[in-house]
């Protein structure tokens, strides 16, 4: 019997979400979105007709798909390394857990030491290649881009792939990650000005993404570290047994 629900998972999406809301993440979607789109950001901003729509839609999911790529492919990476230590594994979640609250203090840090949030991008992405498949392609070069700007977040859901004994749990895992940065981007290349709106009212709360980012992490490698983790899976699986697939 596998269990059909994992708090691992909620953890992931969630931090996908602080992924997408983050200072360096958050400020560039309109950007993104006007390039692969093919569409002006002066044009996006107009009232769009049903062509265009499905147009800014197709392309944003084709964006998220390329990002989730290379997201699944690292986490792929991480199990296989976890799998080829073996008889190891015994100490690799305990490894797991102090690099997870490490990665957690170094977020909760940001703040206090600018020096450490320096944007950090490997591409400046101008125009797309022509087609659906440049759109896939600059979704792989966001990934690519903006894995040091996102590394910490996205470092510790490959710890906690790299925990998994099946590779398909580790692809899962990067999926729901995936899930939490791609579904509230394809949400604002459907409401595009209501995203505007939103993007200048909740700018000032940045600070505070960043913190709650960081709490989120201590706390799984807390968990992670003293085993609470895997209690915390058992306990919900009893508590909703229907939550296990024969």
């Amino acid at each position: 019997m596998a269990p059909a629900a994992d708090v691992s998972f909620l953890v992931a999406f969630v931090a996908g979400v602080l992924s997408f809301v983050s200072p360096c993440v958050l400020p560039l979607v309109p950007s993104y979105l006007s390039v692969v789109s093919g569409l002006s950001f002066d044009r996006m901003t107009d009232p769009l007709d049903a062509d265009a729509r499905r147009r800014v839609l197709v392309h944003a999911a084709l964006f998220i798909a390329g990002f989730s790529l290379v997201f699944i492919a690292l986490g792929l990476s991480a199990s296989a390394i976890g799998r080829l230590l073996g008889s190891q594994r015994s100490w690799l979640p305990t490894a797991s857990g102090v690099l997870i609250i490490l990665l957690g203090v170094y977020i909760l840090a940001t703040p206090l030491l600018p020096a450490l949030g320096v944007e950090a991008r490997l591409v400046h992405l101008r125009a797309r290649p022509a087609g659906y498949l440049g759109s896939v392609l600059v979704g792989m070069a966001f990934a690519a881009a903006w894995t040091p700007c996102i590394g910490p977040t996205l470092g510790a859901i490959l710890t906690l792939a790299s925990t998994r004994e099946h590779a398909g749990s580790a692809a899962a895992l990067l999926v729901v990650y995936s899930l939490g940065l791609g579904v509230p981007l394809l949400t604002a290349a459907a409401a595009f000005n209501r995203f505007l709106a939103l993007f200048g009212a909740v700018k000032r709360y940045m600070p505070a993404v960043t913190v709650a980012s960081g709490l989120l992490l201590v706390a799984v490698g807390v968990m992670t570290l003293t085993g609470h983790l895997t209690r915390l899976n058992l306990y919900l699986l009893r508590l909703f047994p229907f939550l296990i697939l024969n």
